[in-house]
């Protein structure tokens, strides 16, 4: 029923639309003809008013002849071809005239403006035989009576007098003009009051339509949107009170239907999913711990492959480096190979120590350490790390500069290898991302009244650390863009392992950095006195 009633108000809206634009499209096509003629006329006056300027210069000319003044012939021929051009198109546009407009009214005027320029074209042909023969004035001829028999030919045509057709045909024309323009004027306005009448109807029949069905609409939209709203909310008992054979009363009776069958569902499945709750909870809390597990046992893995192969890497460069090294030129003395066996021994005995914190943290917790602490001389440590790097150093043509090492100059609580090992690991990152032919520095700060911390600094001129990659360089496995150019190769766990290290015996890792310009690297350890006890003991630290 309400298709039907829409259908009808939609329909009679679309009628009288649709009138409006036929009485529009009519009225605008009425203008548009009437406009035309008013062009067409305007145009057959503005070739008067030409025709009529034309031929006063023709004249002029004709008196400038008689004189002897000078005239040109070929402004002669041009003012003749311009007279027939005019005659020409003032004969297109009356034929357009009659053609736009041939009711009984208008006949007589298109009578008078065929007769005037059948006129006007014999008097041009008059003139142009009479100027063609004009020829200047012979001594003591009568000048009035030639310059009188000339404008009698361009005056006067078939006995009629030139001037006053010409003025006729401008006042008619002009009229003509008037005429349309007024006439395409109250068109206009006509269609102006069409229009205004056809979108004041519409208006009517759209707001009565409207409030037509509104009026019919509000109840049983108000009951399905208060049904669907309580139905959301879950009173499934709930029964929309529509009853007719109207299309929303078809509707609240499907709805309702659904309800009550929705509401049947929702008992049997209360009761089966208390049943599935209890299994989904067993089986979630039975995946949960062998995901945990397997979590954990995946992040030993992952994490055991990483520190060893990152581990075994330095010590193992080192070794070759040295051995290079020692086997490289002449003959040395037996002393110096000495010298090398016991740093490649020295380094062996920090590969199996590594082998063995390993094998350790992939027993128990990765992250775990042994750490033997006795009172130690940072300045000898890290005499033993620049001979270790040294060989790194030399392979890569990387130099290494130490400042001044004062024995004694700072004391420190911790496991020598380690510590060795922190140090190497930073002059490695030095010498790995430091360009062929750089220079390495190593500085050793003793500790001060002021501050009690020992400060070793190591300073290269490598590529750098961008500002917003500082944060992470201590993470597992971060690497950096610049980084990663440099050496694809690399795992990124030498800064985690420093700095894991670093913390183990109370100190730090410290990094400044700009781009393109190097690095520096602090390390930062709490100093003690120097004759602190030498007893050596097992602490675990994380």
């Amino acid at each position: 029923m309400f298709r039907r009633r829409l259908s009808i108000a939609l329909g009679l809206l679309a009628a009288v639309a649709v009138a409006e634009g036929l009485g529009a499209a009519a009225a605008l096509r009425v203008a548009e003809r009437q406009v035309e003629r008013g062009r067409v006329a305007s145009d057959i006056r503005t070739g008067f008013v030409e025709l009529s300027a034309t031929k006063q210069r023709l004249r002029t000319w004709v008196a400038q002849r008689q004189q002897g003044a000078g005239a040109d012939p070929a402004a002669r021929e041009r003012l003749q071809r311009d007279m027939r051009a005019t005659l020409d198109r003032l004969q297109v546009l009356a034929a357009q005239a009659v053609t736009l407009d041939d009711s009984p009214a208008t006949r007589g005027e298109h009578l008078r403006r065929q007769d005037a320029l059948g006129v006007l074209r014999d008097s041009v042909v008059d003139l142009e035989r009479a100027v063609n023969a004009a020829q200047p004035l012979a001594p003591g001829a009568d000048a009035q009576q030639a310059w009188q028999a000339l404008s009698g030919v361009f005056d006067r045509s078939q006995g009629r007098d030139v001037r006053q057709l010409i003025a006729d045909s401008l006042v008619r024309e002009a009229a003509a003009v008037a005429r349309e323009r007024a006439a395409a004027d109250a068109t206009l306005a006509w269609m102006r009051g069409l229009w205004l009448a056809m979108a004041a109807t519409l208006a009517v029949l759209a707001v009565a339509a409207a409030l037509h069905f509104t009026r019919a609409l509000r109840r049983p939209l108000d009951l399905l949107s208060d049904g669907a709203l309580r139905l959301r909310q879950g009173e499934l008992q709930h029964r929309i009170p529509l009853e007719g054979a109207d299309e929303f009363s078809a509707v609240a009776r499907s709805v309702n239907a659904m309800a009550a069958e929705l509401e049947q569902h929702r008992v049997r499945e209360a009761a089966q999913r208390q049943q599935l709750e209890a299994q989904v909870d067993a089986r979630t809390a039975e995946l949960r711990e062998a995901l945990q597990a397997l979590g954990q046992a995946d992040l030993r893995r992952r994490q055991l492959f990483a520190d060893v192969s990152h581990e075994l890497r330095t010590p193992t460069t080192a070794i070759r480096g040295e051995a290079e090294i020692t086997l490289r030129g002449a003959d040395r003395p037996a002393e110096d190979y000495k010298a090398a066996l016991r740093r490649i021994v020295d380094t062996a005995r920090q590969l199996a120590l590594v082998i063995d914190d390993l094998l350790a943290m992939a027993r128990s917790d990765i992250d775990a350490m042994s750490l033997v602490r006795q009172p130690l001389d940072l300045a000898d440590l890290v005499r033993e790390a620049l001979l270790q790097a040294g060989a790194l150093a030399a392979g890569r043509g990387v130099r290494l500069q130490a400042g001044p090492l004062p024995a004694g100059g700072c004391t420190v609580l911790g496991d020598a290898q380690r510590l060795r090992q922190l140090l190497l690991i930073l002059l490695d990152n030095a010498v790995r991302y430091s360009p062929d032919g750089a220079e390495v520095r190593l500085h050793l700060l003793p500790a001060a009244p002021g501050a009690p911390q020992c400060c070793v600094e190591v300073a290269d001129d490598g590529i750098g650390i961008p500002p917003h990659e500082l944060a992470q360089v201590f993470d597992r496995h971060f690497r950096g863009e610049a980084a990663r150019r440099q050496r694809p190769e690399g795992s990124g766990l030498g800064l985690a392992i420093a700095q894991a290290l670093a913390r183990a015996h109370g100190g730090q890792v410290q990094l400044h950095s700009n781009p393109g310009q190097g690095t520096t690297a602090r390390l930062l350890l709490p100093a003690v006195a120097a004759e602190a006890p030498r007893a050596a003991r097992l602490e675990r630290s994380a």
